[in-house]
């Protein structure tokens, strides 16, 4: 058949239908209709590429009473993604399919089962494109719109319906939106629209011939949800408005963007009537080894999702980036920040220096040294007795402290065979605001970190890591040590143990040894582990997640192709 045009194969169909069933007729016709769609796609497409991924988490589970770690009845856990994408010059298309058999501990219960939650079609040409299906989008910072995936958070907000995007003559770009928010296999019931134009000045001529670069954006979005509450008289249609802009030079940088939400009264607010703002900035300055960076937050009554109803990271349709900086060792990993969308305001400074080479402090290689101040707290507030809640007060800082963090890291390159980092961390962690706890208060906790590696021969390294944690608060003191075998760039085999030493009124001593080992080739990735995992919580940008306690083995496989 696939010799004929789709006309003359419906009437041949017509032709032979009286002598079938009518349940094969539909079949076939079915079958013949896909056939030559197939057929003529391809026709039309030519010669496209085909890409994605794979990847594979699944983790048994031991009920460990020393550590908490809860008795799972399936005894393994698995979560699954596949990505398809084919892509050509005008059109691209994609599918993924998410398996959760069940869900590992630490996702949602509702992730679970298979399916296809993400599909697409786009088709580009000439500055404009358009998706119908599923997509990710994000408006300047995000402040008012940020659609996003990070399965290691368990975050998954894209959005199913129509973008448009156009990239005029001179610099100016539009983008616009409409559709609901993903909802674990479904959809929310809230539904998003929204408008985007950013211009740069000089590529439109403005700045021709200056050194200077300056970009301007606006962004409004508008979601709507019926009003089904028998108790308040809830705004159907919530609007939210953002300005940015960026200012560059050669050696500096300063963006900033302002946002306000109309009242929006949810669970998460308590049902207050009261407007949203937000305010950031950041600005940095470098030259050769010097840098260093400034930035300031205000978030007021921000939370924004697509369901008033929702909790946790579900249906969320902005982002609020933490102003504090991820850490990338585990103690100093113990307390993250979390971003509190209904008020906080925050500072942060960076300074970076390289000592130059053959200088006292130098060395023959040279050394970097880098130092992060952050610190965040409540934003004051006047309270009112109306439904409105209160009154934002910017004359004064607010009175509780949320989190604090002053560090300072060294990185050096002692010879050809070794280098090392030292780091010290003093964190400051508002534990009950930050995770939503009661009689916990401050913690304050000092680490200090040694990182050394040794290049045994080419290829070969031995990596030694230590740690500790002194803290009198939360469980006390933490020893960690880490040692890991690399033969680049296949294999590597790691252990490390995490030690809860406990504090002299509370001593706890309790051992979290892990054992590791991986091998890397191209575009495929594999791991094994087995040990203890700790309950803590882990952050990425601001968002963060509960991790359970866990005893038992894990594999991690990824393919890209």
């Amino acid at each position: 058949y696939h010799h004929l045009p789709i006309k003359g194969m419906i009437k041949m169909y017509k032709k032979n239908s009286k002598h079938m069933k009518p349940k094969t007729n539909k079949t076939i016709f079915l079958l013949i209709l896909l056939f030559s769609f197939h057929i003529n796609l391809k026709a039309q497409l030519g010669n496209g590429t085909v890409s994605g991924n794979f990847q594979l988490n699944a983790q048994t589970y031991l009920a460990d009473s020393t550590i908490e770690a809860p008795k799972v009845n399936e005894k393994m856990l698995t979560n699954a993604y596949a990505n398809f994408i084919y892509t050509s010059p005008t059109i691209s298309a994609g599918i993924r399919f998410e398996s959760y058999q069940n869900a590992l501990l630490g996702y949602d219960k509702r992730y679970n089962g298979s399916g296809i939650p993400y599909r697409f079609v786009s088709y580009a040409k000439n500055n404009f494109s358009f998706t119908v299906g599923n997509f990710y989008e994000q408006f300047g910072n995000g402040t008012i719109l940020r659609a996003y995936e990070d399965k290691y958070l368990g975050i998954d907000n894209s959005f199913n319906g129509i973008l448009v995007k156009y990239k005029a003559l001179g610099g100016l770009q539009l983008k616009t939106l409409v559709g609901k928010q993903r909802y674990f296999f479904g959809l929310g019931n809230g539904i998003v629209r929204a408008i985007d134009g950013e211009l740069n000045l000089k590529e439109i001529g403005l700045l021709d011939s200056s050194k200077y670069n300056l970009t301007v954006g606006a962004s409004f979005v508008s979601k709507y949800q019926a009003d089904e509450d028998p108790t308040y008289i809830l705004p159907e249609n919530v609007g939210a408005a953002s300005l940015r802009f960026m200012l560059s030079a050669p050696q500096w940088n300063l963006n900033a963007e302002f946002a306000q939400k109309a009242n929006d009264p949810s669970a998460d607010n308590n049902y207050i009537y009261k407007k949203g703002n937000v305010a950031l900035f950041n600005f940095s300055w470098s030259k050769k080894g010097l840098g260093f960076l400034l930035g300031g937050k205000l978030v007021d009554n921000m939370s924004f999702r697509s369901d008033r109803n929702a909790n946790l990271n579900n249906l969320t349709i902005n982002y609020l980036p933490s102003i504090s900086n991820p850490h990338e060792y585990s103690l100093a990993g113990f307390y993250p920040y979390a971003t509190q969308n209904l008020g906080e305001e925050g500072v942060r400074a960076d300074v970076f220096y390289s000592f130059p080479k053959k200088s006292f402090l130098g060395g023959k290689y040279g050394t970097s040294l880098s130092i992060n101040f952050a610190h965040v707290r409540s934003i004051a507030k006047n309270l009112r007795l109306d439904a409105y809640g209160y009154d934002l007060d910017l004359t004064k800082p607010g009175d509780e402290m949320y989190f604090q963090d002053f560090n300072i890291k060294l990185r050096k390159k002692i010879n050809k065979n070794w280098k090392m980092k030292l780091a010290y961390y003093n964190i400051r962690y508002n534990k009950d605001v930050i995770e939503g706890v009661a009689g916990y208060g401050i913690v304050n906790a000092q680490i200090g970190v040694a990182d050394v590696t040794y290049k045994i021969k080419a290829r070969n390294y031995i990596r030694i890591e230590s740690q500790f944690l002194q803290t009198k608060q939360d469980h006390g003191n933490w020893a960690y040590a880490l040692v890991e075998y690399t033969l680049s760039p296949h294999y590597f085999v790691s252990f490390y143990d995490q030690y809860n030493i406990g504090s002299s009124n509370k001593p706890i001593k309790i051992h979290y040894p892990y054992v590791a080992a991986g091998y890397n080739r191209e575009a495929l990735q594999i791991q094994f582990g087995y040990g203890r995992q700790r309950q803590g919580i882990v952050c990425v940008g601001g968002v963060c997640r509960t991790v359970p306690a866990s005893n038992g083995a894990a594999v991690q496989i990824s393919y890209t192709f």
